[in-house]
């Protein structure tokens, strides 16, 4: 069964959340993939993670493109996961698929967004109730990771 963890941005966005988290997946050897909530939302953070900084690269591609199953990170819009990954990225109130063949399943929501929060809240009630070790992870003012449930 599949890690579950909740991360709450309330200090900074998605998009400076998500890269550091991705460069620490791929860092560790695995392949990720990124479920957006929208097909424009998948092209914003592809084009996002080309330009993020300077002296980064992040190797990742989109289910759009030719072979994504080459891609260390691969960015979609639904369920797929060609690329074979073992943790997969949830963003923007993306309904998740079986999570089963998953090592790790993260959840991203803004703490800004009522409708993210309903929808995490939503997430959390079902997994923990299916029986999933869920742990729920809140930012700190210095933009750190606090475990908090």
């Amino acid at each position: 069964m599949a890690e579950i963890l909740f991360y709450h941005l309330t200090e900074s966005t998605l998009e400076k959340a998500l890269p550091a988290l991705l460069e620490k997946s791929v860092g560790r050897g695995w392949r990720a993939v990124v479920q957006t909530g929208s097909v424009e939302r998948r092209d914003a953070l592809d084009q996002h993670l080309w330009l993020y900084h300077d002296r980064s690269f992040l190797p990742h591609g989109t289910d759009h493109e030719p072979h994504p199953e080459e891609q260390p990170v691969l960015l979609t819009a639904g369920p797929v996961n060609p690329n074979g990954a073992r943790i997969r990225f949830l963003v923007d109130g993306a309904v998740p698929p079986a999570l089963d063949d998953y090592e790790r399943a993260v959840f991203l929501f803004d703490g800004n967004d009522e409708e993210q929060l309903e929808a995490a809240r939503g997430q959390w009630k079902s997994l923990k109730g299916g029986g999933h070790d869920v742990t729920y992870w809140q930012q700190t003012p210095e933009g750190r990771w606090e475990r908090k449930a």
